[in-house]
């Protein structure tokens, strides 16, 4: 990572900053009640470095068509309960009713905008950072603002006008989750203790073929463990026969991505025999039961749902004895009880080793709450998506953002901002 700016760089106090955060939070699809408010928490931190600022936060909550598809006043009245300081919330982004709310802010105050996906070039518009400056939200709230935080990792990996139009416009600062985020990622990337491996599930398959890629090419992992729908790819290029149904479901899923993604399994596995190890038994789900079997005995015209009892044995070895485990994505369909074993044991060996644990975003990190085991790992990731691009070594644009505007407004540390 090149230089950027943090909060401790620079002078905000009084200053009016907007603040792009991810509180984006699972709801209960009836009552619209938050199920969980880690991500929400995440960004105190941040807000408390700012207290003497004028704080405009701008956040999302899902997408459109979608059902948890909602405003943001909710998250203003949680936040302020958290942070045990008054959030205002306007039913606006960018027009006269925000940018009067911003006017009228004094130091210490909070204000919360709306849902950012309400804005038709927030969810369209792409670009590079001048294109995307041009928009409405970031022209206009740009003219009124001193400064602009990003802590929003878990959508550090998208280009949008909230993410990185400001890159231009506005001196550009690293809030701390986004500090700790990159530092953590980096710190396993640059110096990992050994032996390192990576844990590779879930079904997005191209993601975790261009982990493993990056991390066994530039020497960061000695081994690369692969689980769930990746561990069906690698066994199919192998010459082990999933089965029409298996072979059928990864094609599907990966879609466009389909050819690239087995070209670069098959490039690992002709480069990297030995530092790829795929499961040596599987299970199935047969009539809704589970069946375990040895590889060798596939083709079976059912769906694989986890990996079998000896392959769990062997990976929960192999993560006690590691020095770093870098785990994402689930080992099977862990949301039936049956298929859940070696999702479940693959953590709890996480749990146990004294390895530096990283756990990424999305539903594993999801679990590893649920099972009430978040604290004995090292390091639990805000983004499913952010993680996985930056382990692949590709640039996250809101990072590439803080870089640019670190260079372009050449602040020294502690140097007031006057960029107006």
């Amino acid at each position: 990572m090149e230089r950027v700016l943090t909060i401790d760089d620079v002078q905000l106090d009084g200053r009016t900053v907007l603040v792009r955060v991810d509180i984006n939070s699972p709801l209960d699809p009836e009552s619209k009640i938050f199920l969980d408010y880690t991500r929400m928490k995440m960004i105190l931190p941040t807000l408390n470095k700012l207290a003497k600022a004028k704080v405009v936060i701008l956040a999302h909550q899902s997408r459109p068509g979608k059902k948890d598809f909602i405003s943001t006043h909710a998250h203003a009245r949680e936040l302020q309960g958290m942070i045990g300081r008054p959030v205002k919330w306007v039913n606006d982004i960018h027009g006269p009713t925000a940018l009067k709310a911003i006017e009228e802010m004094k130091d210490g105050d909070i204000l919360l905008l709306n849902n950012v996906r309400m804005d038709s070039d927030e969810v369209n518009l792409r670009g590079d950072f001048n294109t995307l400056s041009d928009s409405t939200l970031v022209q206009r709230l740009a003219s009124v603002a001193d400064a602009f935080v990003y802590d929003a990792f878990a959508c550090a990996h998208r280009a949008t006008p909230s993410t990185t139009g400001f890159t231009h416009l506005l001196p550009c600062i690293s809030g701390e989750l986004m500090r700790s985020e990159i530092s953590i990622l980096e710190g396993i990337i640059n110096n990992p203790n050994r032996p390192c491996i990576a844990v590779l599930g879930g079904i997005k398959v191209d993601d975790s073929v261009g982990v493993a890629d990056n991390m066994l090419r530039t020497g960061v992992c000695d081994r690369i463990w692969v689980t769930g729908g990746v561990a069906n790819l690698f066994l199919e290029i192998s010459g082990i026969e999933i089965g029409q149904l298996n072979h059928n479901f990864l094609v599907k899923e990966l879609g466009k991505a389909w050819k690239s993604t087995v070209e670069i399994a098959k490039s690992l596995l002709r480069d990297f025999p030995d530092s790829i190890v795929l499961p040596t038994d599987v299970a199935a789900n047969v009539e809704s039961s589970r069946v375990d079997l040895r590889v060798e005995n596939l083709p079976l015209e059912a769906p694989l749902f986890d990996i079998g009892i000896n392959s769990i044995r062997a990976l929960s070895k192999a993560i006690k004895q590691a020095g770093t485990v870098i785990l994402n994505g689930p080992a099977g369909v862990f949301e039936i009880q049956d298929f859940a074993l070696g999702t479940i044991e693959m953590l709890n060996a996480c749990a146990e080793s004294s390895a530096f644990t990283v756990i990424g975003g999305g539903h594993t990190a999801t679990l590893v709450k649920r099972m009430n085991i978040s604290k004995r790992m090292n390091h639990v990731s805000t983004g499913g998506g952010a993680c996985l691009e930056l382990l692949a070594g590709r640039t996250l644009p809101a990072l590439a953002g803080l870089e640019a505007s670190a260079k372009r407004f050449e602040m020294s540390i502690q140097e007031p901002i006057d960029n107006r």
